[in-house]
């Protein structure tokens, strides 16, 4: 049985159908043939047990008088009489012996029941059962209790008779056998034309999964993800929506390649200028020390201070690269924990005076636990901070406020353009004005990955007065939730 399943799954899938609807077919087909077969038993026998009745009403007006006469006396004989004909009549006592109506008709082979039938008379009792002649064709027999009128026995009285009546069932079951032969052979070509419908229309419902395949081998084997297989607007079948859903797969995979693409050529060029500075002041270095004449001791500080700024700024680069570079599935459940966010924002806080010394820094944080990963939430809230003191003129304010959830920054510097909003999330996007400033163009695409990853949003808009404010909401509560709980 194992090895019939086995290979059974091993055919083509239209293979598989064909045959799953040839026997689906064969079993109705049969279902109906043998219960139109058994339909079609029963009313001939019906009509063979009618034609019996109207034969023991024949036999019983017209013979019973010779019967009362002659076979007590002679009950191994023959009647003499003369039943319709290709009926078989006959008369069986209760010891068994047999008197037949002719002896042109076969004696019919009797039973223990229809001595039964004799022993014990009813009326109202015909029994009907299928027997044989002594010839050995198969006919069908009534057997009922006989009641004689006249003779040497009172009128009405039980004689010991039983009266057995026949008719041969060779035409009913010549019927029958043509009719077995016929649905037979509708059986097998109704199958045999399931078989060939199915595999037909396996071969058309399979089509657009044909196309499907040869799509996907087709980008297996060349990686090209510009291929789109067409599918009908109107349709919401499995395969259409397996065919948008394979067109959207590709489209996400030529989007996350041309992102990857875009990434490292903007990761190449804005490591380009570091490291070509860095190149030209060690070389500057070297060549001092190669030809034996020192550069200035002003000039050598100034040297050494412009390539440590350049390692810092690789540095910072590098750990922005490292960070978009993880997988961006949404929240890391390995590293996610509940976080008291206002003790990340009083951290990041610090920071941020003392790189802003000069700026005046107002805070007004309330308590908030969000569940993120603790490192990048920090990281996220540095950037923002590091944005507005960056921003912000000398001598300026920044005023931080985290109540019920929502952080917001707001500076007091010259904002940014209504038309490169839009913009300020991408990675490696900068704004002309803000481009000779120290950065990676990085910051505020981390921010906007990791607020997403824990459920929340970040947006940038302008602040009354001028300057900018930036606004990140995260779902958490003002207190800390129970052990294994999570946050609303």
């Amino acid at each position: 049985m194992n090895k019939v399943v086995r290979r059974f799954r091993s055919l083509p899938i239209r293979s598989r159908l064909a045959l799953l609807v040839a026997a689906a077919v064969a079993f109705a087909v049969a279902a109906v043939s043998v219960t139109c077969w058994f339909i079609v038993q029963g009313k001939l026998y019906a009509q063979v047990d009618e034609d019996l009745k109207s034969s023991f009403r024949t036999i019983q007006a017209d013979e019973f008088d010779a019967l009362t006469k002659t076979c007590p006396q002679n009950p191994s004989n023959t009647l003499g009489g003369a039943p319709r004909p290709q009926t078989y009549a006959q008369v069986v006592r209760s010891d068994g012996k047999v008197c037949r109506f002719s002896s042109l008709m076969p004696q019919v082979k009797i039973t223990s029941g229809d001595e039964d039938v004799a022993k014990n008379p009813d009326p109202e009792v015909a029994k009907l059962r299928n027997g044989t002649d002594s010839e050995g064709n198969s006919v069908r027999v009534m057997t009922t209790a006989v009641f004689v009128k006249n003779g040497p026995f009172q009128q009405g009285v039980a004689a010991d008779y039983a009266l057995v009546i026949a008719v041969p069932l060779k035409g009913t079951e010549s019927t029958l056998n043509e009719l077995a032969l016929i649905l037979l052979l509708v059986s097998g070509v109704g199958v045999f034309g399931a078989g060939a419908a199915g595999l037909t229309v396996a071969r058309a419902g399979l089509r657009p999964v044909d196309k499907l395949t040869e799509a996907v081998e087709h980008v297996a084997r060349t990686e090209d993800l510009d291929i789109r297989i067409p599918v009908d607007e109107d349709s919401d079948d499995e395969v259409a929506r397996l065919s948008r859903s394979f067109n959207s797969m590709t489209s996400a995979l030529a989007s996350s390649r041309e992102l990857q693409q875009q990434l490292i050529a903007d990761a190449g060029h804005e490591l380009r200028t570091p490291l070509t500075s860095l190149r030209t002041n060690i070389e500057l270095l070297t060549r001092s020390e190669e030809t034996g004449r020192p550069i200035p001791e002003a000039d050598r500080k100034a040297l050494l201070a412009s390539v440590k700024a350049q390692m810092t700024e690789l540095a910072a680069l590098i750990g922005d690269l490292q960070e978009l570079s993880r997988p961006d599935t949404g929240q890391h459940s390995g590293r996610t924990q509940i976080v008291a966010w206002h003790d990340t924002v009083e951290s990041a806080l610090r920071r941020a005076r003392l790189r802003g010394r000069e700026l005046t820094i107002t805070a007004d944080v309330q308590p908030w636990f969000v569940r993120a990963e603790p490192s990048s939430l920090e990281r996220a809230v540095v950037n923002i901070l590091d944005n507005a003191v960056k921003f912000s003129p000398e001598a300026g304010t920044v005023e931080v406020r985290l109540v019920a959830g929502v952080l917001s920054v707001r500076d007091h510097g010259p904002g940014i353009p209504a038309d490169e909003l839009p913009h300020v999330f991408d990675r490696f996007w900068r704004s002309p004005s803000a481009r000779a400033l120290p950065g990676s163009g990085l910051g505020l695409s981390i921010v906007a990955r990791t607020v997403q990853q824990a459920g929340g949003e970040v947006t940038l808009s302008h602040a009354d007065g001028g300057g900018t404010v930036a606004t990140v909401r995260l779902p958490g509560a003002s207190v800390p939730p129970p052990e294994d709980l999570p946050l609303p």
